[in-house]
């Protein structure tokens, strides 16, 4: 027999756990239609305008009348303004700390600035997309030559490559965040050396980044352009070198304890379905609260994939102004969005669709969850370095590699990703953790999940499950390696966000 759940007391849908036929009964209700897992289905009759309500929130319209029975999707719903209430700060509360002797640990590399890393990578990073060939040759090069196995405690060399860095306002958005990207890449605590490629007449200038955060030229940061080394081969030579002379130093590294105090991760979502927002997303949140009471520090980000539920999360700001500026950027996006020509619902994508998400309003409400149920402690502009622990937010797309590189960019060392379509990813130089939120992406995607939450649909506790998802974080955190990275996922997904015009 087909399985249904109703996930609030005020709902007026319940969601398929199984696919239901024509004729099955869902409580007292008849399926007037097949329902397909993960979909929706009315329980009562719902007026044409009316709201429609999930997790005791709205996640839409009636377009038209829809009868108890109907199956309820995007043919029958549509989006449109209505009224959040936005209060601040009602339902925030003292996070109870473990006490530090208490507290889970790691085996970390213990950096000078203090931060903690859970990679030890060499970057080669680019100021411009003409430098890319460039970089991508030199990491090869050494990658290939067999040197690295003399160095065991170095991950790899890795070439960080992007398409802008000219064609830019240097006084604009599209140069700031750039700037604050590469900053955050060159200083992320999983990066123990770093080699910088330009070409020369970019208008990212090396000399003038390096000016802004005071770099200077170190065994463990050096700098190349293409230009006035002599062309692209002398450049390759060039670099080669110089990451063999920084060897002996960033494998001189040793992973020692840690607390977990000390872990910053990233929250993703990718790919979702009807599940995530029951399996995979609460789960996560659960091991958020683990690693905030931990004193640890978890990014939610991807604004566009919480417009709807930002309300939630104003609710526990620590202060107003930490709430203020969560709906001030949900106001910039619906600016943005309008400028060209787009609109908010846009998202969900066809393939969350498939998997039973109408509107961006029910992903969001799924989406959030990853963050947990402690107070909202800071919110962040993309790739700005983060200064707070507990839960944070970071202003970015939902795009996933733009949403992660900008997280990476503020210093996270490991990431965790819910799917349930089954979303191929990986990040470097930070482990990426893959959460399937069903049974049937974990199985059809084994080689690339790394946790199955569908056994939550079977019984397993969100409690017991977010054990699991911690226990793999400080795994991970010490070395463990994840399924992206056994498949070599993290040398692409280097995105960062590009904003305004290209001249």
């Amino acid at each position: 027999m087909a399985r249904f759940i109703k996930l609030s007391n005020t709902d007026n849908i319940l969601l398929a756990i199984d696919p239901l036929k024509a004729g099955d009964p869902a409580g007292d209700v008849i399926a007037k239609a097949r329902i397909p897992s993960g979909h929706k289905m009315a329980i009562r009759d719902i007026c044409a305008d009316e709201a429609i309500t999930k997790y005791g929130q709205t996640i839409g319209f009636a377009r038209e009348p829809i009868s108890a029975g109907d199956w309820v999707h995007e043919h029958n719903v549509y989006v449109r303004e209505f009224e959040r209430n936005y209060v601040f700060g009602t339902e925030a509360k003292p996070t109870a700390i473990v006490p530090e002797a208490d507290r889970a640990t790691f085996m970390g590399y213990s950096r000078a600035n203090g931060k903690v890393g859970t990679r030890n990578y060499i970057a080669v990073l680019t100021s411009v997309n003409c430098s890319a060939s460039a970089a991508r040759f030199i990491a090869s090069e050494v990658n290939n030559s067999g040197v690295l196995k003399d160095f065991p405690n170095i991950d790899g060399v890795i070439s960080l490559v992007h398409g802008t860095g000219c064609g830019i306002d240097v006084k604009g958005s599209a140069y700031d965040v750039l700037k604050r990207t590469q900053w955050g890449f060159a200083t992320n605590p999983n990066v123990g050396g770093v080699l910088m490629v330009g070409l020369g007449c970019e208008a990212f200038q090396i000399p003038r980044w390096m000016k802004t955060y005071n770099i200077e030229e170190s065994t463990l940061f050096r700098t190349l352009t293409i230009q006035e080394v002599g062309g692209t081969r002398k450049t390759v030579e060039a670099g080669v070198k110089a990451i063999i002379e920084m060897l002996p130093t960033v494998n001189a590294a040793q992973r020692t304890p840690q607390p977990a105090s000390e872990l910053l991760l990233a929250l993703q979502c990718g790919g979702s379905d009807g599940y995530s927002g029951i399996s995979a997303n609460p789960a996560l949140g659960a091991a958020v609260d683990l690693l905030v009471a931990q004193g640890g520090t978890a990014v939610l980000s991807e604004t566009p994939e919480i417009y709807g539920a930002e309300h939630l999360l104003t609710l526990r700001a620590e202060t107003r102004d930490v709430g203020e500026k969560l709906i001030e950027r949900i106001r910039w996006w619906e600016d943005y969005t309008a400028k060209h020509d787009m609109e908010m619902n846009n998202n969900p994508s066809p393939g969350n669709k498939l998997g039973g998400l109408t509107t961006i309003l029910e992903k969001s409400l799924g989406a959030a969850a990853k963050g947990g149920s402690t107070n909202l402690r800071a919110v962040f502009e993309y790739a700005e370095t983060i200064t707070e622990r507990g839960l944070v937010f970071m202003d970015t797309p939902g795009y996933d590699p733009v949403s992660a590189t900008g997280q990476v960019a503020g210093g996270a060392n490991v990431l965790c990703f819910t799917t349930g379509r089954g979303s191929a990813f990986g990040c470097k130089p930070t482990p990426s953790i893959k959460l399937a939120s069903n049974s049937y992406i974990y199985k059809q995607m084994n080689e690339d999940m790394d946790i199955n939450c569908g056994d939550i649909l079977d019984g397993v506790t969100l409690t017991e499950k977010a054990e699991e998802i911690f226990a793999e974080i400080l795994r991970v955190a010490s070395g463990g390696q994840t399924k992206s990275e056994a498949i070599g996922y993290g040398d692409n997904e280097f995105v960062p966000w590009s904003l305004g015009a290209t001249m």
